[in-house]
């Protein structure tokens, strides 16, 4: 079962300057059309990428819908002990709905 966070949550996290990192899974083109902040590491390279993962902070995951960062995280923690993985719920869509700045 993966952690996840809400769009709001997160906003806060960002605004308070918490010590996370943000991973966008989604492909080049979707990041370069809007983003928010993440480092981009498509989910058909996630696995290539470890040593960019942090094991000792929150690492948030995001994709369009929410789908593709559940599969990220799914794949990596099938292989490898991460116990700190967090995908943000809904997506971009959600964060454009509920996010207004």
């Amino acid at each position: 079962m993966n952690n996840s966070i809400t769009p709001i949550e997160l906003y806060h996290k960002l605004l308070q300057q918490e010590n996370l990192l943000l991973i966008d899974v989604r492909e080049a083109f979707e990041h370069d059309e809007f983003n928010i902040g993440g480092t981009l590491i498509p989910l058909s390279e996630i696995t290539k990428h470890l040593n960019e993962i942090s094991t000792n902070k929150e690492v948030i995951f995001y994709c369009k819908k929410g789908i593709r960062s559940s599969i990220a995280i799914q794949r990596l923690q099938e292989k490898f002990p991460f116990t700190n993985l967090i995908n943000l719920k809904g997506g971009i869509d959600a964060w454009k709905k509920e996010i207004v700045v």
